[in-house]
């Protein structure tokens, strides 16, 4: 067999990837990569009209990529994005699990309806997303890729974030288990573990900062969604076909200092 390139270990033409929650922040800039990379993306997202701008920049960019509404929490819109990608582009090759959601509440204060709220779409919606996908890439017998976006949060707590803390500690074993499972049809499954990442929504909230802890980051700046999205990138292509069940930290060093 011939030895690919570094450039050819990189294309990911011909591949189908779905991104969860790519309307903004770390999913578009994971989105936009993967279009670069010559994947055919389908963004979905439960605000249409951000999906349909991330799809525009990926196609201005020569990229091809369709957009849906969709709800990571549901489960039928699991199997309907599924469908969706198939129909659309012909098969799957690759899920990024990125939609996901965190409030700050003391653990005193937190009610069963936020609980169940963010779980749903941080913790069930990404398992029955990523049974969805598998099956279809058991299915057509190519192998396949699954992304999940972990954080720095599964490993290092953070006051007033219960319940995002242990949903994010649940994607990490979600992530390993399923790993295992899947191994024996060529479908790799990592996670990757963002720090604190500049994007909209964390713009919007004034405790973002305190959250991520800048003054500790060694490298003295906050993540960017391009920071994730090359990540992405490398457990997306054939650069990362010997790694399975691995958490890929991104945090600037903040989980050693």
């Amino acid at each position: 067999m011939q030895k690919q390139t570094i450039p050819e270990l990189f294309n990911l033409k011909g591949k189908t990837a779905i991104v969860t929650g790519s309307g903004m922040g770390i999913g578009e800039g994971i989105a936009l990569r993967l279009g670069e990379a010559g994947a055919d993306v389908l963004v979905t997202d439960i605000n249409m009209e951000a999906a349909e701008l991330t799809v525009e920049k990926i196609c201005n960019e020569g990229g091809n990529a369709r957009a849906i509404h969709a709800d990571s929490s549901s489960l039928g819109d699991s199997k309907k994005v599924v469908r969706e990608a198939v129909d659309a582009f012909g098969r799957l090759d690759i899920l990024v699990n990125n939609a996901g959601k965190y409030f700050m509440k003391s653990a005193l204060s937190v009610t069963e309806e936020m609980w169940d709220d963010l779980m749903d779409i941080n913790l069930k919606g990404l398992f029955f997303n990523s049974q969805a996908a598998a099956q279809e890439m058991i299915k057509a017998g190519n192998g396949g890729r699954i992304i999940n976006i972990a954080s720095k949060d599964a490993f290092h707590p953070t006051a007033k974030m219960a319940p995002y803390d242990a949903s994010k500690g649940g994607v990490a074993m979600v992530t390993k288990t399923m790993a295992l499972e899947l191994a024996p049809h060529n479908i790799l499954v990592n996670a990757i573990v963002p720090g604190a990442v500049v994007t909209p929504g964390a713009q919007r909230n004034p405790a973002s900062k305190a959250i991520g802890g800048e003054p500790r980051v060694p490298l003295k700046r906050l993540g960017t969604p391009d920071d994730i999205a090359r990540a992405a990138i490398f457990l997306a292509s054939n650069m990362s076909e010997y790694i399975t069940g691995t958490m890929v930290v991104v945090d600037g060093g903040f989980l050693i200092s």
